[in-house]
């Protein structure tokens, strides 16, 4: 892929390894817009602005996973306080101690072999 570089998921990855979370807004829609794309799906129109996150979020949903094999592990949805959400995973305490309504943090898990990187999250502390 030639252009991967210049694609949404591209400039997303990019944001990624330099340890920073991106998001896209929509000026017209006033929205933030969460998995890159190349239109707004609110407005169908290409004017998107790439804008970094905090990095803190709330927990809006938690399960745990139990793999045949390994540990269990937790996939939760996060609501990120610039008004978009994604599935990720709460790491640093037990699966099971994630809760709904949690503040968290989020870091990248690097990349590893052909797996590109991604975010995760840690609690913050606070309620």
């Amino acid at each position: 892929m030639a252009n991967a570089e210049a694609s949404p998921l591209g400039v997303y990855l990019e944001y990624l390894a330099k340890g920073e979370l991106a998001y896209q807004f929509s000026p017209e829609a006033n929205v933030a817009v969460f998995y890159p794309r190349v239109i707004c799906p609110v407005t169908g129109r290409d004017n998107l602005q790439w804008r970094t996150s905090n990095g803190l979020g709330t927990v809006h949903a938690t399960t745990v996973v139990y793999p045949q094999k390994g540990d269990p592990y937790n996939v939760a949805l996060i609501d990120m306080d610039q008004g978009f959400r994604l599935m990720s995973r709460v790491e640093d305490i037990p699966p099971l101690d994630v809760r709904i309504g949690m503040r968290v943090k989020f870091r990248v898990h690097a990349a590893e072999g052909d797996e590109p990187p991604y975010p995760v999250f840690t609690p913050t502390g606070a309620a």
